[in-house]
């Protein structure tokens, strides 16, 4: 039975252990243009013996952005500043992932130091697109634009372009980003989509978007890398989408190339009523694991080395990632190892040695 800090091997590449960092966004970027921030968030935690990073929610396109601070990679500008992370990642034995997004009716929102509420455009910001002409509501209240058939191949191709430049900057994951109220999610959810032609009403036309991204990614992503997708697994709202539906959907995304699905919830509405505790979102990954039959990533309020090790050796899930907990502190996985008695299995760099 594997354990927190056994390898995890998916096509031709093998974590060092099961413990990933999360995609968290920065808002850090000009004109999505990664810098020396990215490079010393990153890097930190790749050298704090974590098994895989993540880049946080890198937008497709200028309008796919939810803040103008959002990391980008729909030029070719954005290759290189990437690159240079993603080499320090690897020197440190960590693999670099990226979860390439269009953050749809969230879309052109202020920093969320600065309020997070939807911006005007007089103030930098800009008409937000969806499936559906229905506003998130609350502070985010602009109401989006619907794109038309034609808009949504070209949002698909700004996806395989953006896959492309991944592949270009040293990337060897990839995650679609499929969660949080952004506009995959926002095809997948009745509570958002409220289209009536061929990708709104039924369930085969809500997926449709995704399974239509899946295959043009598909395409030009190599087969031997890791191919993955995050899902928000229950909207937390009647009427939305659930556990049940990420479940067959997730079959028919393994039938389409995907290797792993990236287990959370949440964030098509305002008023959802989540319930928030330790592992709250273990279950997910559990259930579509065992019925889906495809590998899973436990997220959501993991904090202690226990926790994720129990998540691991019970079979929740395959990779534990962590957020907050990695954000409070960057050498969690050398700390875990130590405490689980694996503390051979996260060396230290060895600049650090002597205060190991």
């Amino acid at each position: 039975m594997p354990h927190l800090f056994d390898p995890l091997t998916i096509k031709s590449v093998t974590l060092r252990n099961r413990i990933g960092v999360s995609p968290m966004c920065q808002y850090s970027s000009e004109d999505g243009v990664a810098n020396d921030w990215h490079l010393v968030h990153l890097g930190s935690r790749a050298a704090g013996g974590a098994g895989l990073i993540i880049a946080e929610a890198t937008a497709v396109s200028p309008e796919g952005r939810i803040t103008p601070g959002d990391a980008g990679i729909w030029a070719d500008k954005h290759i290189e500043p990437l690159a240079r992370i993603n080499r320090f990642i690897k020197q440190q034995g960590a693999v670099p992932g990226i979860q390439i997004a269009h953050a749809g009716r969230k879309a052109g929102a202020a920093l969320p130091w600065a309020g997070g509420s939807h911006l005007a455009d007089s103030a930098g910001g800009w008409t937000p697109v969806a499936p559906s002409a229905v506003a998130f509501g609350g502070e985010l209240s602009k109401v989006p634009h619907a794109l038309t058939g034609e808009e949504i191949k070209q949002v698909q191709a700004d996806f395989v372009a953006a896959a492309k430049r991944s592949l270009a900057a040293g990337y060897e994951w990839l995650e679609l980003h499929g969660a949080h109220g952004y506009l995959t999610h926002e095809f997948l959810s009745p509570l958002s989509n409220q289209r009536t032609d061929n990708y709104g009403g039924s369930f085969e036309n809500r997926i449709r978007f995704l399974l239509e991204l899946t295959r043009a990614v598909r395409a030009v992503w190599p087969e031997h890398l890791p191919y993955t997708a995050r899902l928000s697994c229950s909207d937390w709202a009647e009427g939305g989408w659930d556990l049940e539906q990420s479940v067959e959907l997730s079959r028919r995304l393994k039938a389409e190339g995907i290797d792993l699905i990236d287990c959370s919830s949440g964030g098509a509405v305002p008023n959802a009523k989540i319930a928030v505790g330790p592992g709250y979102q273990v279950p997910f990954a559990e259930k579509i694991r065992r019925e889906a039959g495809i590998a899973t990533a436990a997220v959501g309020m993991i904090s202690e080395a226990g926790q994720a090790d129990a998540i691991i050796r019970s079979s929740q899930a395959d990779l534990v990632l962590l957020a907050r907990e990695e954000l409070r502190d960057p050498y969690w996985p050398a700390h875990a190892a130590k405490i689980l008695g694996h503390a051979a299995a996260v060396p230290p760099p060895k600049q650090y040695a002597r205060a190991w």
